[in-house]
């Protein structure tokens, strides 16, 4: 790897497309290297967990109001949805939004935390879509979810964006945008343009994980991936982007992050050197906050050892200057205190994340947001004990760079009424690939499975676990496998939803210049 400086640069002092971080990442996203097969391993192991949270979410109210949105858009060779027949797809960019929401709206899928905070999952979505649409193969998708991957975490350990209150899916639109043109194999030109173009499109404020966090930090993603694909449309038709983007006078940089002296500096592969990012990304065991999975687990032990939940006075979570601000109490945000909050909200709240995994032993996906669940009074009495407080060294631990020694949990000091106090900590999840039961392709499998019963048909999931296993030499035509269907019926939202009606036959629309060329 090597370490690009990043800073802003005046108009007058022209600043070659070769010195750009633009034309850099284009650069890696063009070079022809070859996919490892651990690699190819984890790709596999990724759309497996992104298909899993997409069957736990496919009748939520978020996840029908996109799909009602895209199937509007029916397109011919056009992309799958999950949920619906393979035969009923749509343009890639709504594809892209309404899977983009469906993977993200329970907050259960993959993570890779660093300088900023990310979920690269989010770049399958649009990859895979524009993969199907155009006719790809599976080496194809390979080659795209590697390089986005690799782009997004590059991005990630570089450039920290919440210091400045803007949304982490200004990595994302970038990264999706190079996957996408490795994919189709686009000259450095035209992904150079379409990367600029994403980022001037998807930087937004963090205000959509802060106070009464809504639906949107669902579609935020998904949004990034629709932009994604129509930044390398407009590309591929000729169109140029704001340029450079990062380190214009007026650009990111200079007005959005750390301002016209501040210099960041980018890791990227070197020419022929393999795409490997994804490996150093880990998945969730339960559908909470990534923060939240190590503590989630360390509540499953500290149970036992306290008892009668009601004799707690007090419970301090230690831990990072990220849990502390953005899920603990160091935020003052007084909605994660709220009972009657939402559950996006809940799942950036340590203190009820922490309480009821102490109370259940564990954590569901749905039952442990559920509103009767919030409002249980001993559960509110108990949340209302939990604090966090920043600990110097879990925040060092946080933003180490050796992986033996990095750290996104806590130590918690649990006060009891008779004054006897019990600590312990856990530095990772259980399911980390450094934890106690780390997460390999079995463990992928069971999660589908567990999540997928009584939503897919069990045929189906069959025939999309084989597809998986398959991923390198699938054709054009099996590629559409790679999403699920099920039963209209099941899917749970209303014929007439927004403007569309989402079960009656939609215009099909013109193919796109990425089918066109």
């Amino acid at each position: 790897m090597k370490q690009h400086p990043v800073r802003t640069h005046k108009s007058a002092g022209h600043l070659p497309r070769a010195d750009q971080l633009a034309w850099k990442i284009a650069e890696v996203a063009t070079d022809p290297v070859a996919v490892e097969p651990a690699v190819v391993e984890m790709i596999g192991n990724r759309i497996i967990d992104n298909a899993a949270v997409a069957a736990a979410s496919i009748a939520g109210r978020p996840v029908a109001s996109a799909r009602a949105q895209a199937v509007a858009h029916l397109c011919q060779p056009g992309a799958t949805v999950f949920g619906l027949l393979r035969d009923r797809r749509v343009s890639p960019e709504w594809a892209a939004w309404a899977n983009g929401v469906a993977v993200r709206e329970l907050d259960f899928h993959d993570t890779f935390l660093a300088a900023e905070y990310s979920h690269p999952g989010d770049n399958i979505p649009p990859v895979l879509a524009v993969a199907q649409h155009c006719r790809l193969d599976g080496a194809a998708v390979v080659r795209g979810v590697a390089a986005a991957y690799e782009i997004q975490v590059d991005l990630v350990k570089g450039i920290c964006l919440h210091e400045h209150k803007i949304d982490h899916i200004a990595h994302l639109g970038p990264s999706a945008t190079a996957g996408i043109g490795a994919a189709l194999g686009l000259p450095t030109e035209t992904i150079y343009q379409a990367v600029q173009q994403a980022l001037h499109v998807t930087t937004t404020t963090r205000q959509s994980r802060k106070g009464e966090i809504s639906s949107w930090k669902a579609y935020a993603p998904a949004f990034a991936g629709k932009m994604a694909v129509e930044a390398v449309d407009r590309a591929m038709r000729g169109e140029g982007a704001p340029s450079p983007a990062w380190e214009g006078e007026d650009g990111f940089i200079a007005w959005l992050l750390g301002g016209p002296k501040a210099e960041y500096s980018v890791p990227l592969p070197e020419k022929g050197e393999p795409k490997r990012a994804i490996l150093d990304t880990y998945t969730k065991e339960h559908s909470a906050e990534y923060q939240s999975q190590a503590l989630i687990d360390l509540a499953r032990r500290l149970g036992p050892k306290i008892g009668n939940l009601s004799k707690v006075k007090s419970i301090v979570i230690h831990t990072s200057h990220h849990t502390h601000y953005v899920i603990g109490t160091g935020a003052n945000d007084p909605q994660k205190m709220d009972p009657k909050a939402s559950r996006e909200t809940l799942d950036h709240s340590i203190m009820y994340i922490f309480a009821v995994a102490l109370e259940d032993g564990g954590w569901h996906h749905a039952r442990s947001y559920a509103p009767e669940r919030a409002a249980r009074p001993d559960t509110v009495a108990l949340w209302r004990k939990i604090s966090t407080v920043e600990d110097p060294e879990w925040t060092r631990r946080y933003h180490s760079r050796d992986p033996k020694e990095k750290a996104f949990g806590g130590r918690v000091v649990v006060t009891l009424a008779d004054g006897r106090v019990i600590e312990d900590e856990l530095a990772v999840a259980d399911a980390h690939p450094l934890g106690a039961r780390p997460f390999g392709r079995k463990e992928y499998v069971s999660k589908f499975g567990s999540l997928a019963e009584g939503v897919i048909a069990s045929s189906e999931q069959d025939r999309f676990l084989g597809a998986v296993d398959r991923l390198t030499t699938l054709k054009a035509d099996d590629l559409l496998g790679l999403t699920f269907s099920i039963d209209p019926a099941s899917l749970g939202a209303p014929a007439q939803t927004g403007l569309f009606d989402w079960r009656a036959p939609a215009a099909v629309a013109p193919s796109l210049s990425i089918v066109s060329g």
